[in-house]
């Protein structure tokens, strides 16, 4: 915990990088998810992604809702509990929900999101080697499957110099909304690009087989918005 790594932080998204990945966007044709440290004024920072369409346009921004606190993550030092919900961003690609990293282990997000429209939900992460590896190729399809869209799980591999020793594992991944991979799991240690076909017809016929937004009870659920 060290306050130097709050000068890491920009404004989204008036700041360089933002600017800077509209450039890429439009350039390349695609639509882009970009994780950043986001400054809103001194003391207040966020764990945020920004969403930039195709054409360049940036979309919005999810904030990182959930912030852990536990051994190789102190996080709550760094950031502060997102705001503005669970927003789906109407891209080129389809309709585009974020989650980030810990958020993953709350289903309520995942549902949030489902609810709200979104085809395809992105989890950018960096999650290290230990107790959250087994989970992480069951915990993400499983979400998948409860919420009937595609889920794209990206983790990052190696080791970050100079600023600590958490070993992160990688393995990023495509899952359907079937709960299937969509191709091969990303490697364990090598940096990669996955690219993957997918049939976003395929939600509507899952879906329709399987009509759990119909018969979801939030009146029987009080208890979950309850400490």
């Amino acid at each position: 915990q060290d306050p130097k790594y709050f000068s890491y932080t920009e404004p989204i998204p008036d700041g360089p990088t933002t600017k800077r990945f509209q450039a890429l966007a439009k350039e390349l044709n695609m639509v882009l998810v970009l994780p950043m440290y986001e400054i809103v004024q001194p003391g207040l920072y966020y764990n945020t992604a920004a969403v930039i369409d195709a054409d360049g346009r940036y979309l919005g921004k999810y904030r990182k809702q959930h912030i852990p606190q536990v051994p190789g993550f102190w996080e709550k030092y760094y950031f502060t509990p997102g705001t503005h919900g669970y927003p789906v961003f109407d891209t080129a690609v389809g309709k585009v929900g974020v989650y980030i990293c810990y958020d993953r282990h709350f289903p309520e997000g995942w549902r949030a999101l489902g609810l709200n429209g979104a085809e395809i939900v992105f989890n950018p992460s960096a999650t290290s080697r230990g107790l959250s590896e087994y989970i992480w190729r069951v915990e993400q399809p499983a979400s998948a499957v409860a919420n009937m869209y595609y889920v794209g799980a990206i983790n990052r591999v190696g080791i970050e110099k100079d600023m600590g020793t958490n070993d992160f594992y990688g393995q990023s991944y495509f899952v359907d909304p079937e709960g299937k991979f969509v191709g091969e799991v990303g490697d364990a240690f090598k940096h990669e690009l996955i690219v993957r076909d997918l049939d976003m017809d395929k939600i509507r016929m899952v879906r329709d087989r399987w009509p759990f937004y119909r018969d979801r009870r939030p009146d029987a659920y009080h208890e979950i918005s309850e400490r």
